[in-house]
C-alpha cells in the first residue's frame, strides 16, 4: 500500500494544511515562536507516518507511529496554550481538538493492528 492511500496520513496531512492555515492569523511577532511551534507538531505528525511506513519492519513502523503520537500531544498542548492567550477561537479550538483526537485514536489502532500481525 502506498502511504497515499493510507488513512491516518492523508488525515495527518489535511491537519497540518489547516493548522498552517489557522496560524496565518496568528500575530506576525509569533512567526519565530509558538506558530513555528505549532506548525513543525502538525507537520511532523504525517512526516513520522509516512517514514515509518518506508521502513521495513513492523517494529519499526510501530516506533515511528509512537514518535507521531507523540507530536500530536505536542500539537495538543500548544494549541491549548494559543486558545488560553487569544489567539485561537473556542470553536477553532474545539474542531482541531476533536480532529487530533480521532487521528490518534487511528495511530493507536494501526499500532495494534501492526503489534497483533507481525
Amino acid at each position: 500500500m502506498d502511504i497515499e492511500n493510507l488513512q491516518i496520513w492523508k488525515l495527518g496531512v489535511k491537519l497540518a494544511k489547516d493548522v498552517y492555515l489557522l496560524t496565518e492569523k496568528f500575530p506576525k511577532r509569533e512567526v519565530y515562536g509558538l506558530t513555528d511551534q505549532i506548525r513543525r507538531a502538525a507537520v511532523s505528525i504525517p512526516s513520522n507516518i509516512a517514514e515509518g511506513k518506508g521502513r521495513s519492519t513492523a517494529k519499526d513502523f510501530v516506533h515511528f507511529l509512537n514518535t507521531a503520537r507523540g507530536s500530536v500531544y505536542e500539537l495538543k498542548t500548544q494549541l491549548y496554550i494559543a486558545r488560553e492567550i487569544g489567539y485561537l477561537t473556542q470553536e477553532d479550538f474545539s474542531t482541531l481538538q476533536k480532529r487530533i483526537e480521532d487521528l490518534s485514536h487511528k495511530i493507536v489502532a494501526m499500532t495494534k493492528y501492526l503489534r497483533n500481525n507481525k
